[in-house]
C-alpha cells in the first residue's frame, strides 16, 4: 500500500501539490479561529446543591438537610463521592460524578432525586437550587468596583444591579458574584414603646407589609371601538408609601406603620466584606463556562466594562486589572510559541548544516507546517483547543516532524549523486531514482513511526484528571507525528524531484565536509569497538545499573509547580470571630503582602457572598494576590511572606496558586498538596485525633502550611421555649418564633420597586435589641389581648456551644488536616506521614484515615503507564519482529531502550531529581524515538546484504553503520535541537509541564545516539541475523 501511494503521488504531483497548498490555507484560516485557553478542559462532571436554611444551627442542618440529600444522592446513577460541607444556616453538597459522564445529564439525575427528598425537608426551608456549571478554572477575572464619593451601600447596588446583569449577559460567563459592601434594603425598624402603646403585635405590621404591595389587572372596557386596560397601581415606590400602609384600626382611627416604628433605607446584616489593595471595596468574580475560549471572553468582558463605567456616577471605578487568567494564559502561549519557533530555526539550522543545500532544506521543512496544521485540523475536528498541552506537544514533536522526511530526502540526495556519478548511458531517469529513493527506506520509516505512535497508546488509557490533561498532548503529538509520515511518503518525493533533479549539490556528486569528516572519524572509532562486544556490553550495562538505582532514589510527584504569576492566600481565624474583627485581621494580611515589592495588587473576600455556593465562613477570608516578579526567585518570595505572616497572632495561612489549589480542591476537597482525612462520628474525637495527627505532619520535613480544618465549637444563645408558658398566655410557639427572628434578623415581606431595580422590605427591631444577652432577654413579645410579655417569661435563654460547620464525606463526618509541600517532592512527603501516623495515632474503634490530594493521581497514572508501558514493550517487539522477521533483530534494535534509560534519568536529576508524570510520558516518547535510531540502521544493513549483495557481515555492518550515521544524527539533533528551547524554560509559565519532559528526551537521545552508534553495531555483527546467515554459508563452504 505505501508503494502503490508513493507511486501514485510521483505520478500525480499537480494534485498532490494543491492538496498541500489547500491544507497550509484551510489550516491557517482554522487556526486564526481555534479557542486558546490555559488547559484543556479539566472540570470534573460535578453538581453543586445550595441550601439556604437562614439561621439554623449546622447540627440542625445537617440532621434535617444535609443527611436527607446525602442519602437521596448517594444512590444515584454514575456518583463516585458525595462531599458536603455544613455551615451556620447553609448546606453545600458536591455530588461527583464518573469521569466522563455527560453534565447535563448528571444535573438531571440530581434534580430527580431532590425531587423525590423535597417532602422530607423542613417547610421553612427553600428549595435546594442547583449551582451554575462553571470550569474547574474558577474566576477568569476578578474585578474592584470603589470610590472616595460613594460607600458601601451605593457600591454594592451598583455591582448588583449593573455590574451583574451586564456581564452575565456576555456569552461564555456562568456566574457573577459580587462580594463586599452593604446590600441595601427597604427597612420597617419597630419601637418597642411605640408598639406596646399602640397594642400593636410583629405579625400585624408584618401582614401590613405583605399585603401593601400589590398592583392589580382588572380586565378592561371599551371606549368608542377602542380597548382599555384596567390596572390598579398600589406598589410602593418610596419610604413615603411604606410609611403610609395602615397595620390595623384602633377607634376608627388608623394606625400607620410610620407610627410604630421608623421606616428607613439600611444595610442588610452581613456575612462577608471585600477589599482592594487593603481598602474596603466590592470585589466581583466572574466565572466562566466550562468551553469557553478564554481570552476571547476576556476580550469581549473588557469592551462591556469599559462601558458600564462610562456610565457609572462619578467617582465611581472599576480596576479590571486585579486577577485575570487570559494573562497567565498569554504569557504561557507566548512562551511555547516562542519555544516552537526557536526549535524551528535549530531544525533548519542543523538540517542546512548537513544537507548544504537550501532546497533539500525547504523540501524536509515543509514537513512542519503541514504536520501542525494536520493537528491543528483535527483538534477542531474533535472539539479540542490550542492550550498549552496541545502546542506543547507540537513543540516535542516538533524535531521528529522532520525526520521521515529527513530520512527520504537524505536518501534521495544519496542515490541522485549515485546516478550523477554513472555515465549517461548507464543513469536512470530522476523520476525512477527518486522513486526507488523512496521505496528503500519506506519500511524503516513507517515502522519507525508506528513504533513511536505506538508508545503514545497508554496515555488513552489514563482515566481522572491526568486524562483530560495528557491525552490532548498525545493526540496532538501522534496527530501531528501521523501526518509527518503522510507528507513523507506524498509531499516530499513530489518536491525532491521537481527540485533536486537539477540541484548543484546533487550534480556535483560531492557530500558535505562535515558529513564526510563525522563519517571518517566514526568509521576509526568503529574499527576500535566492533569487534569488541564484550567490553561495549559492559560499560552499557554499568551505565544502566547506575541509572536504575537513581531511578530508585528520585522522588516522585503528579505534576511540576505551576508558575501562574499569581496566589491564592488562604487566611483562617477562629471561629466564631466577628465579621469586623475577621475582616481587620484580612486587612492586617494584606498589608504584609503589599509591603513586598513583587506584589502588584490584592483582591481580599471575607466570609461568604449571597450568591457564593462555596460555605466559606465569616472567620476566613481569601486573598488573590498578582504578582510581578523581580530580583528574588518565586521561592525566596514565598519563604519571606510565610516568615512575615507567621508573626501574626491567631491566624492559619496557607499560599498556594489560584489553578493549582482548584485542582486540589477538585482532587480532595481540600485546597493543599496533601489531604489526611479523618472519619469518624463524634466530631470532639475527631477534633482531638486531628491535632495529634497535625503534630506528626509538621514535623515531617517539606510539609508546610499545615493547618487542621476549623471545626470548633462557637458560642450560641439558645432559647428554650417554654411551651406551658407561651400556652398560658394564648400563644403558639411559631408566633413567638417568627416574632424574635423578626426582632433579631428581620422578616422579608415584599420587594420595592425602583426602575428596574428592585429591594427587600424587611421588618425588624433596633440593633439595641440584641447588644448582649440581657437585652435580648428584655425582648417584648405581645400577645393576642395586646399585652408585653419579656422573652424570658416565655423561654430559658442560656448560653451553648455548638460546631461552627461540619464536613463529610461518602456520609460519613470529617476533619481534614492539611499541607502544602516546599523544598521537597511530594511522594515522599506523603510516605513520611502515613508511616508517622501508622506508627503514632491509635485510632479509636469506628475511626479511619484517608489520604487525598495531587499524589493519588500520581500513583494511579504511574500504575497504569508502567503496566501499558511493558504491554507498549511487547508490541514494539511485535512491529519489529514484524518488519524484520528476525527475533534476534528484534532485541538488538530495542537495545535503545535501556540505552534511552541511561540519559533520561540524567536528565531527571538535571532538572530537579522528581520524577513526575510529565518525566515518564517524557521516557515515553524518548522510547519510541530512540527505538527510530536503530531501525534505521539495520534495515539498511539488511538492505544492502538483500539487494547490493554484501555478503561479507563486517562489511555490510560497517559500511551500514557509516552510510546510517548522516541520518541519524540528523534527526536525533532535530528532534533533540527543537526541545532545546522547550528545555531552557523550565519554570516559565506555560512550560512547567512540557520542560521536564523535554529535558528527559534531550538527555535520553543524547546517550541512545551515541551509544546507539557504538553498542548496536558491535552486537549486531556477533548476535544479529547477518552474523548467523554468514555463519551458516561458512559451514556450507566448509563441509
Amino acid at each position: 500500500m505505501i508503494e502503490k501511494t508513493i507511486d501514485w503521488s510521483l505520478h500525480n504531483r499537480i494534485l498532490i501539490f494543491i492538496g498541500a497548498a489547500v491544507l497550509l490555507i484551510w489550516g491557517g484560516y482554522e487556526t486564526l479561529r481555534m479557542p486558546v485557553d490555559v488547559f484543556p478542559d479539566l472540570t470534573a462532571p460535578t453538581v453543586t446543591v445550595v441550601t439556604e436554611a437562614h439561621g439554623m444551627a449546622p447540627q440542625e442542618v445537617e440532621s434535617l438537610v444535609t443527611r436527607p440529600i446525602e442519602s437521596a444522592l448517594n444512590g444515584a446513577s454514575g456518583v463516585r463521592r458525595v462531599r458536603s460541607s455544613t455551615g451556620i444556616g447553609i448546606a453545600v453538597v458536591w455530588v461527583e460524578f464518573e469521569w466522563g459522564t455527560d453534565i447535563y445529564q448528571a444535573r438531571q439525575i440530581v434534580n430527580e432525586k431532590l425531587q423525590l427528598v423535597n417532602s422530607s425537608l423542613p417547610q421553612e426551608i427553600p428549595t435546594p437550587v442547583l449551582a451554575p456549571i462553571t470550569s474547574i478554572m474558577g474566576e477568569i477575572m476578578f474585578i474592584a468596583l470603589y470610590s472616595d464619593r460613594h460607600d458601601l451601600m451605593d457600591l454594592k447596588t451598583a455591582a448588583d444591579w449593573t455590574l451583574r446583569p451586564r456581564i452575565l449577559a456576555v456569552p461564555g460567563v456562568a456566574e457573577v458574584i459580587p462580594n463586599g459592601g452593604q446590600t441595601r434594603q427597604y427597612q420597617v425598624v419597630l419601637d418597642p414603646v411605640r408598639r406596646a402603646a399602640y397594642e400593636v403585635r410583629v405579625d400585624q405590621v408584618i401582614n401590613a407589609g405583605t399585603h401593601a404591595n400589590h398592583n392589580v389587572s382588572a380586565g378592561f372596557y371599551v371606549d368608542g371601538g377602542q380597548e382599555v386596560l384596567i390596572h390598579g397601581e398600589g406598589r410602593v415606590s418610596s419610604i413615603e408609601d411604606i410609611g403610609e400602609t395602615l397595620v390595623v384600626q384602633r377607634d376608627g382611627h388608623p394606625i400607620l406603620v410610620r407610627q410604630v416604628g421608623e421606616v428607613q433605607i439600611g444595610p442588610a446584616p452581613r456575612r462577608g466584606a471585600a477589599s482592594h489593595n487593603g481598602k474596603e471595596a466590592v470585589i466581583v468574580g466572574i466565572q466562566k463556562q466550562p468551553l469557553a475560549n478564554t481570552l476571547e471572553l476576556t476580550q469581549r468582558l473588557d469592551a462591556v466594562l469599559a462601558d458600564i463605567q462610562a456610565s457609572l456616577p462619578d467617582g465611581m471605578r472599576i480596576d479590571a486589572h486585579l486577577f485575570r487568567q487570559a494573562d497567565f494564559i498569554s504569557i504561557s502561549i507566548d512562551n511555547l510559541m516562542a519555544a516552537l519557533r526557536d526549535g524551528a530555526i535549530l531544525v533548519i539550522a542543523i538540517v542546512f548544516v548537513f544537507l548544504v543545500s537550501v532546497r533539500a532544506t525547504l523540501i524536509t521543512l515543509s514537513a512542519i507546517p503541514l504536520s501542525l496544521l494536520a493537528a491543528i485540523l483535527a483538534m477542531k475536528a474533535t472539539g479540542g483547543t490550542i492550550n498549552t498541552m496541545t502546542l506543547g506537544g507540537m513543540a516535542i514533536a516538533l524535531g521528529a516532524l522532520v525526520d521521515d522526511a529527513i530520512i527520504v530526502v537524505e536518501n534521495i540526495v544519496r542515490r541522485l549523486r549515485e546516478n550523477a556519478r554513472l555515465d549517461e548511458s548507464n543513469r536512470s531517469a530522476t523520476l525512477d531514482v527518486v522513486m526507488r529513493a523512496t521505496r528503500e527506506i519506506q519500511s524503516s520509516i513507517v515502522f519507525a513511526t508506528l513504533i513511536i505512535m505506538l508508545v503514545f497508546l497508554p496515555l488513552f488509557f489514563l482515566t481522572g484528571i491526568e486524562s483530560r490533561l495528557m491525552q490532548p498532548l498525545g493526540f496532538a503529538y501522534v496527530v501531528s507525528l501521523s501526518a509527518s509520515l503522510l507528507v513523507a511518503i506524498t509531499v516530499t518525493p513530489v518536491l525532491s524531484y521537481w527540485w533536486l533533479g537539477r540541484c548543484r549539490s546533487v550534480i556535483s556528486g560531492k557530500e558535505s565536509r562535515l558529513a564526510s569528516s563525522l563519517k571518517h572519524v566514526y568509521g576509526k572509532l568503529l574499527n576500535l569497538t566492533i569487534k569488541r562486544w564484550k567490553t561495549v556490553s559492559l560499560v552499557s550495562v554499568g551505565a544502566l545499573m547506575v541509572a536504575i538505582y537513581g531511578v530508585g532514589q528520585a522522588g516522585q510527584s503528579f505534576l511540576p509547580e505551576f508558575n501562574e504569576g499569581s496566589l491564592t492566600v488562604s487566611a483562617v481565624t477562629l471561629p466564631g470571630t466577628s465579621l469586623e474583627q475577621s475582616n481587620a485581621l484580612g486587612q492586617r494580611v494584606e498589608t504584609i503582602l503589599l509591603q513586598h515589592p513583587e506584589v502588584v495588587s490584592t483582591a481580599r473576600r471575607t466570609g461568604r457572598a449571597e450568591l457564593d455556593p462555596h460555605a466559606q465562613g465569616i472567620h476566613a477570608s481569601e486573598i488573590e494576590v498578582t504578582l510581578r516578579m523581580g530580583e528574588r526567585s518565586k521561592q525566596q518570595l514565598l519563604t519571606a511572606l510565610r516568615r512575615d505572616l507567621a508573626a501574626l497572632p491567631g491566624m492559619n495561612i496557607v499560599i498556594g496558586q489560584p489553578i493549582s489549589h482548584r485542582i486540589d480542591h477538585m482532587l480532595s476537597g481540600t485546597r493543599a498538596n496533601i489531604a489526611v482525612k479523618l472519619f469518624g462520628e463524634d466530631l470532639y474525637e475527631l477534633r482531638r485525633i486531628a491535632e495529634l495527627i497535625k503534630e506528626e505532619v509538621e514535623s515531617v520535613p517539606g510539609a508546610v502550611d499545615v493547618s487542621v480544618e476549623q471545626q470548633a465549637d462557637i458560642p450560641f444563645l439558645k432559647i428554650q421555649f417554654d411551651r406551658a408558658a407561651i400556652a398560658r398566655y394564648g400563644l403558639h410557639v411559631e408566633e413567638v418564633a417568627e416574632a424574635i427572628r423578626t426582632a433579631y434578623f428581620g422578616t422579608t415581606v415584599s420587594r420595592v420597586l425602583e426602575g428596574q431595580n428592585s429591594f427587600d422590605l424587611v421588618v425588624r427591631f433596633d440593633d439595641r435589641v440584641k447588644t448582649d444577652a440581657d437585652a435580648i432577654r428584655r425582648t417584648l413579645i405581645t400577645t393576642e389581648g395586646g399585652a408585653q410579655l419579656p422573652l424570658h417569661a416565655l423561654a430559658d435563654i442560656r448560653y451553648d456551644l455548638g460546631p461552627n460547620t461540619i464536613s463529610r464525606e461518602n456520609v460519613q463526618r470529617k476533619i481534614v488536616v492539611m499541607a502544602n509541600v516546599a523544598d521537597r517532592d511530594l511522594s515522599s512527603v506523603v510516605k513520611d506521614i502515613r508511616e508517622r501516623v501508622e506508627m503514632d495515632i491509635d485510632l479509636p474503634r469506628g475511626y479511619h484515615v484517608e489520604y487525598g490530594g495531587q499524589f493519588e493521581s500520581a500513583e494511579s497514572a504511574t500504575r497504569t503507564l508502567l503496566l501499558l508501558g511493558a504491554v507498549v514493550i511487547v508490541g514494539i517487539f511485535m512491529l519489529l519482529f514484524i518488519a524484520f522477521s528476525s527475533a534476534r533483530d528484534a532485541l538488538l534494535i530495542m537495545l535503545n531502550l535501556p540505552l534511552a534509560l541511561i540519559g533520561g534519568i540524567l536528565g531527571v536529576y538535571a532538572m530537579d531529581g522528581i520524577l513526575s508524570v510529565a518525566s515518564i510520558i517524557g521516557f515515553i516518547t524518548l522510547f519510541g524515538i530512540a527505538t527510530r535510531n536503530g531501525v534505521m540502521m539495520v534495515a539498511h544493513i539488511q538492505n544492502l546484504a538483500k539487494h547490493e549483495h554484501i555478503d561479507d557481515a563486517l562489511t555490510a555492518v560497517k559500511r551500514g553503520a557509516v552510510e546510517r550515521l548522516v541520518p541519524i544524527l540528523m534527526t536525533a539533533l532535530a528532534a533533540g535541537l527543537a526541545l532545546v528551547p522547550l528545555a531552557l524554560s523550565a519554570g516559565e509559565p506555560g512550560s512547567e509541564i512540557q520542560a521536564p519532559m523535554a529535558v528527559v528526551i534531550l538527555f535520553g537521545l543524547l546517550s541512545s545516539t551515541v551509544l546507539n552508534m557504538i553498542v548496536v553495531p558491535s552486537l549486531y555483527l556477533r548476535f544479529g541475523s547477518i552474523a548467523r546467515k554468514g555463519q551458516e554459508k561458512n559451514q556450507i563452504i566448509s563441509g
